[in-house]
């Protein structure tokens, strides 16, 4: 374990500290990553967990398997090289120190939530509560000492992007489990989807209070379409490649979170908050896949059993060769293929499902 972390390290040392490119003037100052595995770029490589990726074939067309739940890049990644900044470090990585902080961290860890409780069964993960903490730690301890004016660090705050993609384990590690999490017996989807945002609100106003203007909320996807949830369910409650009730009860937070950049702008001075509709953009992937250059969106590219969505991918597991051609990495993640045409609809300039303006957009304001 000792000799892998040393590796791990020496690998990031070298891409965070040569081997990216980015540009001389960047559309904001930084970027920081808040969320789950859909963004973790190898934190919980740092934690006794059982929610890790820091094997092959994990990373097989990255280089080199960095915690990544991917062949490849995530949406994270593209979301920094829109904003033509390089790739940022995990908060708990070593090379997570000097100037390398100052284009900003992702503090994203598999396995996590809105809620405490959510994904305990993995072991430790970092909420997004604790994801906060972690913020307001790099803030305090590792940004300020580059800024002698209290305002200039201000600035530089204001100026950044704040990415959050939070909730999915909420609903797959917490409400979808019955056996392990009592939420489900207790809320109605609807109350649930009050709660998530409830606390959700809360966390976004302490991001809001320790200087954080311009964020950027995920939605959560259509996680009645991913391998895992199609292998768990009878056929006959599936529609359209999809599981209708996991949709439904996904669809009632989004509708809620969709809200929330209205009444955020209105109540926070100063602040911009988008939505990105990630929902309906995945779900016509699955659905059409054709119309963005895939072929397979029902099934795994490295998994087993129906849909491939039986067990994730395993330690050194031969994965499809025709990675391009799939919607599905593993049982829960997306390729880096479908993660680049998310980007692109979300991030880019042109950005359908951005709402109310695109990431370009805000970072211009």
């Amino acid at each position: 374990m000792r000799c892998f972390l040393f590796n791990l390290v020496f690998l990031e040392l070298v891409w965070f500290g040569y081997g990216q490119p980015s540009n001389p003037q960047p559309l904001a100052p930084a970027f920081f990553v808040f969320g789950d595995s859909l963004v973790d770029c190898g934190n919980n490589n740092y934690i006794p967990t059982l929610a890790r990726a820091n094997y092959l074939p994990y990373g097989i067309d990255f280089g080199f398997p960095t915690g990544r739940f991917c062949n490849g890049r995530t949406v994270a990644d593209y979301g920094a090289m829109y904003l033509g900044l390089p790739l940022v470090p995990p908060f708990l990585s070593p090379v997570s120190v000097v100037q390398n902080v100052l284009r900003g961290l992702n503090y994203a860890s598999a396995a996590a939530g809105i809620l405490e409780e959510t994904g305990q069964h993995f072991g430790a993960r970092t909420s997004f509560s604790g994801q906060i903490s972690q913020f307001e730690l790099t803030i305090e301890l590792k940004l300020r000492p580059f800024f002698q004016n209290p305002e200039d660090l201000r600035k530089y705050l204001a100026k950044s992007i704040i990415g959050i993609n939070i909730g999915s384990n909420d609903y797959i590690n917490n409400y979808l489990m019955p056996d392990r999490y009592s939420s489900s017996k207790i809320y109605s989807g609807e109350d649930y989807a009050n709660l998530l945002i409830k606390t959700l609100s809360a966390q976004i106003i302490r991001l809001y209070n320790l200087g954080a203007r311009k964020i950027v909320l995920g939605g959560t996807g259509p996680l009645g379409c991913i391998p895992s949830q199609l292998y768990m369910v009878n056929g006959n409650n599936n529609t359209n490649k999809c599981v209708t009730k996991t949709n439904n009860l996904v669809s009632i937070f989004n509708s809620r979170l969709k809200d929330l950049p209205n009444t955020l702008n209105t109540t926070l001075p100063g602040s911009f908050f988008i939505y990105q509709n990630i929902y309906d953009l995945f779900h016509d992937m699955v659905v059409n896949p054709s119309r963005y250059g895939l072929v397979i969106s029902d099934k795994a590219c490295c998994g087993s059993g129906r849909y491939g969505g039986a067990l994730t991918c395993l330690p050194l597991q031969q994965p499809c060769l025709d990675r391009n051609q799939y919607v599905f990495w593993d049982a829960f993640h997306p390729t880096e293929s479908a993660n680049k045409i998310i980007a692109e609809n979300t991030f880019s300039k042109s950005a359908k499902y951005s709402h109310p303006i695109s990431l370009y957009e805000l970072a211009k304001l």
